[in-house]
């Protein structure tokens, strides 16, 4: 389906006026002509053939001209001057400037095609532009992300090659390298899905499965963790609940946002999930006492690399909530963020029930 366009868009550039335009300019010529054969005949004795012949051809040379002249300023101004300022800024661009802007050619109310041509192409730029600037800031995020877990291995390998290390130290050294590589390894990881997801090289593979089992499962996995830190950990699900989705994915999910939950929650704070449905959705909340977001935070919290509290980027690499949030929107679910600073974050998630997803693929 064509999208309509927000403004009025001038079919033709010859409309009825200009065949009208023609159609005068053509009969005053004609009616010159008549004129020029009325003298002929009024002055038969002084002109010879020749020199009528000439007469006429010179007319109609004149009249000719001055047409190609009009024909050729009209072609110019509609045509060849746009298309020259859109090769000069196509190259630019080729080169890699993406600030480059042509101004419309007419009014809103006047516009023809080569107008909306070169507004796709003021637009097409802008996005060029942004998607240059998203790939620089990937790269740098890219780069500090890869390079500060490889410098603590680094830095504790070199402490490693000391002689007079006991024992205790050097299990301490292996235990900071094991986790630098941890980190380093899950980055690589969560990169790789998450460019595939986004170039829609992994296709899910959807099951109808019990949602309320697979949070079981993956509340119990941190059972250690919530152990260790004094935490209070709530859960309420429904004894059975039916999705159809992708059982490995929608693991990331929920791990990423239990993970996240358990991080930022202070020792002998608490952390709840719970998991309720009606006929259309099911609704799976994840809450926190942690630390909070800020409303800008909360603005960027699913961009690549966005860590708002950086008290704890050692602890991540701001790819889990890209991640989930991308499975999210393949799943057909969504996700909304309600946090305050300093009393905790709930993350809830609406997921299409098994029956209305039917009636979707129906349709």
């Amino acid at each position: 389906m064509q999208e309509e366009m927000p403004y009025r868009v001038k079919e033709t550039h010859f409309p009825i006026r200009i065949f009208i335009i023609i159609l005068v300019s053509l009969l005053i010529v004609g009616a010159f002509h008549m004129q020029i054969i009325v003298l002929y005949d009024k002055y038969d004795d002084a002109l010879n053939n020749y020199l009528q012949v000439a007469l006429v051809c010179l007319y109609w040379t004149l009249v000719s001209v001055l047409i190609t002249i009009y024909i050729k300023s009209q072609i110019k101004k509609l045509y060849e001057e746009p298309m020259k300022r859109m090769a000069e800024a196509t190259g630019k661009v080729a080169k890699g400037d993406f600030s480059v802007y042509l101004p419309p050619i007419h009014t809103v109310e006047n516009m023809d095609y080569v107008d909306v041509m070169i507004m796709d192409f003021n637009k097409m730029v802008e996005e060029l532009g942004s998607i240059e600037t998203l790939k620089v800031d990937f790269f740098t995020n890219v780069s500090h992300e890869i390079k500060t877990p490889l410098a603590v291995i680094q830095n504790y390998a070199e402490l490693l090659k000391k002689p007079d290390l006991t024992d205790e130290h050097r299990q301490e050294y292996l235990e900071a390298i094991t986790k630098g590589i941890y980190r380093l390894s899950n980055l690589i990881t969560n990169m790789l899905k998450l460019n595939k997801l986004e170039s829609q090289k992994i296709a899910p593979m959807p099951e109808t499965y019990d949602l309320c089992r697979q949070l079981e499962e993956c509340a119990i996995s941190f059972e250690q963790i919530w152990d260790q830190k004094n935490i209070e950990f709530e859960v309420d699900f429904e004894d059975s609940a039916m999705i159809y989705a992708d059982h490995e994915l929608m693991d990331l999910v929920w791990n990423n946002l239990l993970s996240n939950a358990f991080k930022f929650t202070e020792p002998g704070g608490m952390v709840s999930m719970t998991q309720t449905s009606d006929e259309d959705y099911i609704t799976v909340t994840v809450s926190d006492t942690g630390c909070g977001m800020s409303r800008d935070t909360i603005k960027h919290i699913f961009d690549k690399f966005y860590q708002g509290d950086s008290s704890h980027a050692t602890e991540g690499n701001g790819l889990g909530l890209a991640l989930v949030h991308r499975i999210l929107q393949i799943t057909g679910a969504s996700i909304m963020v309600d946090s305050k600073e300093g009393k905790g974050t709930t993350f809830t998630i609406r997921i299409p029930t098994e029956k209305r997803t039917e009636r979707s693929v129906r349709k």
